[in-house]
């Protein structure tokens, strides 16, 4: 029988997460990166962004719950469950979501690096997160190991969609999310973390790229909490956006005709909702450098088992978060101007309330190309260097953890690839260095953002210089009117002299 707590768990879906219980902070914890940044290395701008977004002046940390789940192993139970399960194949193997041909073409290179998710989004009509997150599931397994109905699946699948086209936004949108949703598979796929998880993590993690921003309102967590907002009265300015995609998406999951969760038992979705909170958590970028120098800790530790799961495979969605510039460059520059006009309208919004812009977000004083430089080089690159690391770790690892993943996937007939097939290394190999594809690139688009920014402080100089020219030849202009305007003033006054003098005469 299982506890009223279990019960109690499963009833408050709905509620709101408040990142954490306040905690003291320790010395030195806010020791951070950009302290060691030297005041010139980039434009004052650049550098208020970067303390704005990735530090926080409060630090709160959440207990993590170490219960393992149980684990029931009743004969007739798994009698019912076989039975049960026989029946679903059957009945939901030819009902599951049709992807049009050009959608399956596309889907053939979700394993890659480069996925085009732009390409997606214009042949799906709009539903690539539908589209990518249905095929993810499917060939992990997941529709069938946890038995998702196939109208729930579809429907918050399409719910999911929606939100995240709430607010039409330029950058934080269904798009992002898609984006996010295919680089966590290729880390999950490609790299051999997979073998590290059991089915329900899996599922977890994926559904934190789904979800992680669900109806992200197309402004930050600082807007939230200098404006007012509800949603930041709500979450008590902690993670205030992070708290509300939980929140959101957990309560849509408690719908009956989206609860895709429906036949997880207690103790799975407990696991699943525990890992899905602490990965979407994470990736509020204040928490930046503060994630940064716990995985170095834990990295630092000879003994591999000391890598904590929860907090790498939150460290791979913040990085699956912020990597578009460790993307080809015509996918990088796209994101960057999607994101810089998401910056700019939040600018609009701050002057019509009367609040000082926020870094980077008055769109007639915005460093483009340095501000990139500078998220490379003290965001992106630093991170996916730690991720590699963190994933190194993982590779060397000679057992993997429980793989129980199913070998049955729900099949479809325009299926673009197999089920995916947990990674075996070689017996005696105790580990391996994982491919980095994003190195090259990150350093291809800095080189590229620094060509453009010496291209515009030409621009500027030239600029400068001709409104400084303009302005001498005014004060030319003005000096020349102002000893005409002196000497008619003195001829007109000895004209004057002039006429008194012949009226006296006369």
């Amino acid at each position: 029988m299982d506890s009223v707590a279990e019960e109690t768990s499963v009833e408050n879906v709905g509620e709101p997460v408040v990142g954490s219980s306040p905690v003291k902070r320790q010395v030195g914890e806010e020791d951070d990166e950009l302290s060691e940044v030297e005041p010139d290395a980039v434009p004052q701008e650049v550098r208020e962004w970067l303390a704005s977004t990735f530090t926080r002046q409060l630090s709160t940390a959440r207990k993590r719950t170490d219960e393992k789940p149980k684990f029931r192993s009743v004969a007739n139970a798994i009698r019912a469950g076989i039975f049960v399960e026989r029946i679903y194949r059957r009945l939901s193997s030819a009902t599951f979501l049709h992807l049009p041909p050009e959608v399956t073409k596309i889907l053939k290179r979700v394993d890659e690096w480069d996925f085009n998710v732009w390409r997606l989004h214009e042949v799906s009509t709009n539903t690539p997160l539908r589209c990518l997150s249905y095929e993810l599931l499917n060939r992990y397994g997941l529709l069938h190991k946890f038995k998702m109905p196939p109208a729930t699946l579809e429907t918050f699948l399409t719910q999911v969609e929606s939100g995240y086209q709430k607010y039409k936004n330029p950058y934080h949108n269904n798009v992002h999310a898609a984006d996010v949703l295919q680089t966590m598979h290729y880390m999950l796929s490609q790299t051999g973390l997979m073998n590290w998880l059991n089915d329900i993590e899996i599922l977890a993690t994926l559904m934190a790229a789904i979800i992680h921003d669900y109806e992200h309102t197309g402004t930050t967590n600082n807007f939230h909490v200098m404006s007012g907002s509800e949603t930041a009265l709500l979450y008590n300015d902690r993670a205030v956006l992070e708290n509300h995609h939980i929140c959101a998406a957990f309560r849509l999951l408690k719908g009956e005709e989206s609860n895709v969760l429906v036949n997880l038992s207690r103790e799975e979705y407990r696991e699943f909702r525990s890992l899905v909170i602490e990965m979407v958590l994470a990736t509020d970028m204040s928490s930046h450098f503060q994630q940064i120098k716990a995985m170095k800790a834990m990295l630092a530790m000879p003994d591999p088992s000391a890598l904590d799961k929860a907090k790498a495979l939150s460290l791979v969605l913040h990085c699956c978060d912020i990597s578009h510039p460790s993307k080809e460059w015509t996918l990088h520059e796209k994101w960057t101007k999607q994101l810089l006009e998401e910056f700019f309208r939040q600018g609009d919004k701050e002057r019509e309330l009367g609040l000082p812009y926020s870094p980077l977000c008055d769109r007639n004083n915005t460093l483009v190309a340095e501000s990139q430089i500078g998220f490379i080089d003290f965001i992106v690159e630093p991170s996916m260097g730690v991720c590699g690391d963190v994933l190194d770790k993982v590779a060397a690892l000679s057992i993997p953890a429980t793989p129980t993943i199913s070998e049955e996937p729900q099949k479809q007939l325009n299926e673009p690839g197999g089920p995916i097939k947990r990674p075996v290394r070689p017996s005696g190999v105790v580990g391996t260095e994982v491919r980095r594809p994003w190195q090259d690139y990150l350093a291809a688009n800095k080189t590229r953002w620094k060509e453009r920014a010496a291209k515009d402080a030409e621009v500027r100089a030239e600029m400068a210089l001709g409104h400084k020219n303009v302005n001498g030849d005014l004060e030319e202009e003005n000096e020349e009117d102002f000893i005409k305007e002196e000497e008619d003033k003195g001829a007109n006054e000895n004209l004057e002299e002039a006429d008194k003098e012949e009226e006296s005469a006369e």
